[in-house]
């Protein structure tokens, strides 16, 4: 099967996490629906083969649950699949645990290669660090999505290479929030990958907000998790993440 991928520019999606109110959704043809029900993200991964799309909306439907939207993306000559779908469930009908072990099922049933399921009402907040350069846009975006409530995340610290003095707004709000903010200088023979590894050694993804710099292979094989790198999109000569 071959279907064509929906790409989302909105790093919000990433973390499991949507722009809308669930307080008064209700399940369709289901009067006795919950008046705040739950929103969760799944995220897929497995060799490719007939019927997975089915036994997801399956699972999920079983539950009680509602398929908001899925992404699903299989490239061409590879026996590769990979799904992304956003739900609203009733956590009384359908709790946090019993939906590990339901997808967990559906795991060993595909082999999956990995099978992420998040629930940001009620899961632990991502621990994050973000670097950054000279350029504020995508910093201060990403701040701002934070301080709104839209990026359910916990922000250990801003790492950049460019000293922002004491007057500098990005500097008064990191204070302000407690936010820890760490200048270390680059040179082209010193990137300070070894300074930035202690800093993100507990967090569970990095956020590159414009840095203006490459991360060593070595730096990314000791960090071992995911790094997101995103800049706006200045269509249409960039794209963006």
């Amino acid at each position: 099967m071959t279907f064509t991928r929906r790409v989302s520019s909105c790093f919000s999606q990433f973390l499991g996490f949507a722009n809308r109110s669930f307080n008064s959704y209700k399940l369709p043809g289901d009067p006795s629906s919950s008046p705040s029900l739950t929103y969760g993200i799944h995220i897929f991964h497995c060799p490719d083969e007939v019927g997975i799309v089915a036994k997801l909306s399956e699972r999920i439907a079983s539950r009680g649950g509602n398929i908001l939207g899925a992404d699903v993306f299989v490239p061409q000559n590879k026996n590769v699949f990979y799904s992304r779908s956003e739900f609203v469930f009733d956590p009384v009908r359908w709790p946090r645990k019993q939906m590990d072990e339901d997808f967990l099922k559906l795991s060993n049933m595909f082999s999956a290669i990995r099978s992420v399921a998040r629930v940001p009402a009620l899961d632990p907040k991502f621990k994050i660090a973000v670097l950054a350069s000279k350029q504020d846009h995508c910093l201060v975006d990403l701040l701002y999505g934070w301080q709104e409530g839209r990026l359910p995340v916990d922000i250990t610290c801003v790492i950049s290479n460019h000293h922002r003095g004491p007057n500098n707004n990005v500097m008064h709000f990191l204070e302000r929030n407690g936010i820890p903010y760490h200048y270390l200088h680059t040179t082209e023979g010193n990137k300070r990958e070894r300074e930035i590894l202690e800093l993100v050694l507990n967090t569970d993804f990095l956020v590159l907000a414009r840095y203006m710099q490459v991360l060593s292979g070595q730096f990314l094989r000791t960090y071992g998790k995911d790094v997101i790198n995103i800049h706006h999109g200045l269509l249409p000569s960039f794209k963006g993440f």
